[in-house]
């Protein structure tokens, strides 16, 4: 099938033979028959979207792909899965299933109709809503373009897992997750995401049911990320935003039935008791251990939790009503978990809270969840795939398989089969000071400015902290430069990267967000600059935790958690700079401490094989010879997803 004259060759113009795309697909086919689960590292452009979705398809696998982005789950949806079906030459039903945001609810868009509170556009867009949902056959609101995800109407009239009143709705046989989920089970395959994947794992959508009975296979793509995924999901949370929704809610369906008067009291208490949480939360924004959480925060939690729980007695007469029997349930179960965040045994968790602007989040988040994601991988039964650039450090996985519960797999590290020896330098600046010092981004910017003009632009300048982000922003400001200055958070990720590709010479100083799931090929991109390495910010409450209970353990935080989350976070910044194979680039590592300090060595052995230069002149020379390069548009090869 992947050979040079093999079916793929013959079938799809443009489609070339990889060796390494070859020996992915061999592995996952191992892992199929074998009943063995699987953990690939797949390097950039080895197309392993047809690496593991030919080998379903030709053992006939029932199968589930989770990926961590729309963008792939619409890859997979609208060209791979089609492309590979007239291949294999037999019928596929393939379902993509999206969460609850993206599906018009009902009964939420009733409850908006009906409000009465609305201005007259408001009321006009849910009209318009009202009459394309009646046309529509999936309801899925990403089929309107003027209806951006984060569109004040979409929270309006979507539902979430607290406020779907299942089969107690109206709307039940209408309801366009149902229906998506009723696709989703009489599938041959089924595209949705990580978060998608631990709630059907964990049967949280109750009444829908689980997507496939009897799974053959679940392929993780973009696995890298899914710890984190899965430390979120398994934990809870409660909040001003949540209780503020709650309360409009309450308004919405009270009002709706004439019984405004029963509930005014409480509601109010509610308010008030938002109003306090907020104000005792303090300064400055951020996560903070609940240790340090100010005696005001936990003192106005009883009264917060008191005033839910008259709400729901305000609601109980009222219950009869589903929707404002399900209110009554959001009430007591936010109640439970305001009181709950007072007493709950730090020692199977960590507790803390997020200030943001206008709003206070408490949060309880699982330290270890392996054992819970192991324990639903079990019970799936099926064979368990998990494909990503960035799994292993070095060569071992134990970190990745630590985190998600595996005690053995299938094992493989495929590297990149892009030219980097040829293509690629890396540049490690020589007489940098340390990386604390007060001066170090404006030295780090002093040097490497020359490379990014002689470069002619076409820059990312990728920082571990908004900080440094800003204080570089502030040394550009009245410089010249090759290009537009793009700056994270002036604009969305998408849009700044429609701007970067577009100009071609420009600079973009990002942090976070930047640093993975971005794909800027051909000339647009050519030089990387990266600040520090990227180690967790020792003060983050949740660092904290899980390195104070491997400590507890008996292990060693630094290197049991610190740092393969700091070489695998490098690994996808270096990473975004050869995304094809004509792509050409330069990488620069200001850190010091990759010659420095003994684990240096770990982080470099962990990256593609690329010639290593000291010498500025040399790193200039190259720097230059990519800014004379050709325009080189991506490669058309089919398999490169």
């Amino acid at each position: 099938m992947f050979g040079a004259d093999g079916a793929l060759a013959e079938h799809l113009p443009g489609f070339t033979h990889r060796a390494a795309q070859q020996q992915m697909a061999e592995v996952v086919a191992e892992a199929l028959t074998s009943g063995r689960h699987a953990v690939i590292e797949a390097g950039t452009g080895i197309g392993k979207t047809f690496a593991y979705l030919l080998p379903v398809l030709l053992l006939r696998r029932r199968a589930i792909i989770s990926t961590g982005t729309h963008t792939l789950q619409d890859q997979l949806f609208g060209r791979d899965l089609p492309l590979l079906g007239a291949v294999v030459g037999r019928p596929m039903e393939v379902a993509l299933l999206k969460g609850r945001s993206n599906y018009l609810c009902w009964h939420r868009l009733d409850a908006a109709l009906r409000d009465g509170t609305r201005d007259a556009a408001t009321v006009a867009a849910l009209g318009a809503l009202e009459t394309w949902g009646k046309t529509s056959d999936s309801g899925d609101l990403t089929e309107l373009e003027d209806l951006a995800d984060d569109h004040a109407l979409r929270t309006q009239v979507t539902s979430t897992v607290d406020n779907c009143l299942g089969r107690d709705c109206a709307f039940f046989d209408r309801c366009f997750v149902l229906e998506a989920r009723r696709r989703a089970q009489a599938a041959d395959v089924v595209i949705v995401n990580h978060h998608l994947l631990l709630a059907d794992l964990a049967l949280k959508d109750s009444g829908f049911g689980e997507l496939l009975p009897g799974t053959d296979a679940v392929i993780v793509d973009e696995a890298h990320q899914l710890p984190d995924v899965a430390q979120q999901f398994f934990g809870w949370s409660v909040g001003t935003r949540e209780l503020e929704t709650l309360l409009r809610d309450v308004y919405a369906e009270a009002r709706g039935v004439g019984a405004l008067a029963e509930v005014d009291a409480a509601q109010s208490a509610v308010g008030r008791a938002i109003v306090a949480l907020r104000a005792a939360a303090g300064r400055p924004e951020g996560r903070t251990p609940w240790i340090a959480a100010p005696a005001a925060l936990r003192d106005a939690l009883p009264e917060a939790a008191g005033a839910l729980e008259t709400l729901a007695d305000a609601l109980e007469p009222l219950a009869e009503q589903a929707s404002l029997k399900n209110c009554r349930e959001r009430c007591l179960a936010a109640a439970a978990r305001v009181r709950e965040i007072t007493v709950v045994d730090p020692s199977e968790g960590l507790r803390w809270f997020d200030l943001a602007a206008g709003s206070v989040t408490m949060h309880w988040t699982p330290l270890d969840i392996g054992a819970e994601l192991a324990a639903r991988i079990e019970a799936q039964s099926g064979v368990w795939v998990f494909a990503s650039a960035t799994l292993a450090v070095g060569a071992d996985f134990s970190h990745f398989r630590h985190r998600i519960g595996l005690a053995t797999a299938l094992e493989t590290v495929l590297p990149s089969p892009f030219d980097y020896e040829r293509n690629a330098r890396l540049y490690l600046p020589q007489g940098l000071p340390d990386p604390s010092d007060e001066h170090y981004v404006d030295t780090l910017l002093a040097l490497t400015w020359r490379l990014v003009e002689a470069a002619e632009g076409g820059a990312f300048l990728l920082f571990t902290s908004y900080r440094a982000l800003q204080r570089a922003e502030r040394w550009l400001e009245g410089r010249s430069t090759p290009g537009r200055v793009l700056v994270q958070g002036r604009g969305s990720r998408s849009e700044l990267l429609k701007q970067f590709r577009a100009d071609g010479n420009a600079v973009l100083l990002g942090t976070g967000s930047f640093w993975q799931g971005v794909d800027v090929r051909g000339r647009a991109l050519r030089l990387v600059v990266i600040d520090k390495l990227p180690f967790a910010v020792p003060s983050d409450p949740l660092v904290q935790a899980r390195a104070e209970a491997i400590r507890r353990a008996g292990g060693d935080a630094f290197h049991e958690l610190q740092l393969p989350q700091a070489v695998l976070a490098l690994k996808q910044g270096v990473g975004r700079l050869i995304r094809d194979f004509d792509d050409r680039g330069l990488i620069v590592l200001g850190d010091p401490r990759l010659r420095t300090r003994p684990y240096g060595a770990t982080f470099l052995a962990s990256l593609p094989s690329m010639p290593v230069i000291d010498d500025f002149h040399a790193a200039l020379q190259f720097a230059a010879s990519l800014a004379g390069d050709a325009v080189a548009e991506p490669a058309a090869a089919v398999a490169s997803s």
